[in-house]
């Protein structure tokens, strides 16, 4: 008995000097073994003084030799092994008996703890404490970023390597976190889970849908410090900044034209590729930007839906509505830099500018002579087609 004794304390003070070389993450773990074997000691000891009061009484069932190697067996099972307590429904192993319980949970659905910052019922007590002590101990070494949970930096770090791993089955789309591949995919099946309980639209992010919300609160938390201006968005705000640094960093590569946004880029290259994605399917006319087809539709339609409170004229086109407006307002915004005239346009300034700068854009094909207008080349080009002798002819 003594002989088992001294062999369970030496591997006791394995164990601990183990610990100081081993990852701190560890200590846990193994300070979990090492109560293990105290248990497994007592057993053996309970077990050596059954053994020893059988062979008293003359009950010889089991030798001292049997008895050694069954409690070697046991510290071999219960220490050789990190996972020793296995969760019988789904067989998933633990090394300590309360991340068992904890995981156990999962299965019956408790919540055993409630947070009293915010009233929340969850069994992650330590990681869900971290989002009210906005402590985030998982460092990223490449850009500095924190995060709260281990996992969350793991997913991040494939920024960095550029690691995909999972890939749409029908468009072949690659993406970075599963979670991502899943909203993408409300792309292809056209679900959108998220409704607006005021007017019912509906979205396929969550987060979409907290930003429509605030159309109907009316707040807009991200304030410009140097104009006054709020965003319902963070990343409006980080758009519209780009306004007052003159950021563009975005470039076309083909003509060096640089942009503050991306998706202006992205319009941009159609003038390059001739691409034009959106087609009417009345008229089978096609549009190089989604919105362009919105208000083209209108003509089918015949929906006008800017009103004028001031004398009932209603418009297509948001544009033509405000310079509509300043005909009221008598409003000139547009003032030429050379001779001081406003306009109400800023279409009407640009002509305007020719008259200073002599350009003329529009062209005859037929003699070659140049015009400032569009309007003008038009009533020209009726020289060429003799509409013009056939209208005198006709009015004489």
């Amino acid at each position: 008995m003594e002989l088992i004794k001294e062999e369970s304390e030496d591997m006791k003070i394995e164990e601990t000097f183990r610990v100081k070389q081993e990852d701190p993450e560890q200590l846990t773990e193994l300070m979990s073994l090492n109560e293990e074997s105290d248990m497994l000691t007592d057993m053996e000891e309970k077990d050596q003084y059954e053994k020893h009061h059988d062979f008293i009484t003359g009950d010889e069932s089991f030798s001292c030799s049997q008895t050694e190697n069954t409690s070697s067996r046991k510290i071999a099972q219960k220490i050789g092994t990190r996972s020793y307590f296995a969760c019988f429904q789904c067989g998933k192993s633990f090394s300590q008996h309360e991340n068992l319980q904890v995981h156990l949970k999962l299965h019956t659905g408790e919540k055993s703890y409630t947070y009293p910052q915010c009233g929340k019922q969850d069994g992650k007590l330590k990681v869900h404490t971290r989002f009210h002590t906005q402590e985030s101990p998982f460092t990223c070494q490449q850009c500095g970023n924190i995060f709260t949970q281990k996992g969350s930096l793991n997913r991040h770090m494939r920024i960095h390597i550029g690691e995909k791993p999972y890939t749409c089955p029908q468009c072949g789309k690659s993406f970075d976190q599963h979670g991502n591949l899943k909203v993408h995919m409300r792309v292809h099946t056209g679900e959108s889970p998220f409704a607006c309980q005021q007017c019912g639209k509906s979205f396929s992010r969550k987060g979409n849908l907290n930003y429509h919300m605030r159309v109907h609160t009316g707040e807009s938390p991200f304030n410009c410090q140097q104009c006054g201006i709020s965003f319902t968005v963070k990343g409006s705000l980080t758009r519209h900044m780009r306004i007052h640094t003159g950021e563009k960093p975005y470039t076309c590569p083909q003509c060096g034209e640089r942009f503050e946004q991306h998706g202006n880029l992205k319009v941009h290259m159609r003038i390059h590729t001739g691409e034009k994605p959106y087609t009417c399917p009345q008229c089978e006319k096609s549009f190089d930007q989604h919105w362009n087809l919105k208000v083209h539709m209108r003509v089918h339609t015949g929906e006008k839906p800017y009103k004028c409170t001031q004398c009932g004229k209603s418009f297509d086109r948001h544009g033509n509505f405000k310079a509509h407006v300043r005909v009221h307002t008598g409003e000139k915004p547009y003032t030429c830099a050379q001779c001081g005239k406003s306009f109400t346009q800023k279409g009407h300034l640009e002509v305007h500018m020719r008259i200073h700068t002599g350009e003329k854009p529009f062209t005859c094909q037929q003699c070659g002579k140049s015009f400032s207008r569009k309007e003008i080349l038009d009533k020209h080009m009726n020289i060429h087609t003799g509409e013009d002798e056939f209208r005198s002819t006709w009015t004489s």
